[in-house]
């Protein structure tokens, strides 16, 4: 897996964010059986520029947490055996599946983690693990797909020993 990270703004994570988003983003990969190299994009940011990015992209005025940006559409959430035909999912050089785009609010993962009651590492694994959930077709727009996507979560989460 190849993941790059980009960093903007001057807070800085009380961890390393770049082996902890590879740590999760391959569990999760493997929770979900991926037959593929990925490639992921991260960018962690500041709220006033995630807010930005949710006004432009979702037309939502206020910063969230995370954003993801799939780069392919799933028709079942999961189910890579599509990709193997479309060789515009694939780097040429590399030959990874192009997973997308993660763009996190740094102040997001420190105020969550305190409003939620545990760490900050906790709290970007959790928001890595969810994007990485969106990155190949899940969402949690329907209520059977939230339960499903929350015990892919927590699976993930469990299988690294990450503990709320």
């Amino acid at each position: 897996m190849t993941l790059y990270l980009e960093k903007e703004g001057d807070l800085s994570l009380p961890f390393d964010a770049k082996k902890q988003a590879e740590l999760v983003a391959e569990e999760a990969l493997n929770v979900l059986s991926c037959p593929y190299e990925v490639e992921i994009n991260l960018l962690l940011t500041m709220n006033a520029e995630i807010r930005k990015l949710n006004q432009e992209y979702r037309g939502i005025d206020r910063e969230t947490d995370v954003l993801s940006f799939p780069l392919n559409e799933f028709d079942v959430p999961g189910v890579f055996d599509f990709l193997g035909e479309d060789e515009d999912a694939f780097d040429p050089d590399s030959g990874e599946l192009l997973l997308g785009d993660i763009v996190i609010s740094k102040e997001k993962v420190l105020s969550q983690a305190e409003e939620y009651g545990h760490s900050p590492l906790r709290e970007f694994s959790f928001l890595i693990a969810h994007s990485v959930l969106h990155l190949t077709g899940y969402d949690h727009m329907e209520e059977e797909d939230r339960i499903l996507m929350e015990e892919k979560q927590r699976t993930i989460l469990d299988k690294l020993g990450i503990e709320r």
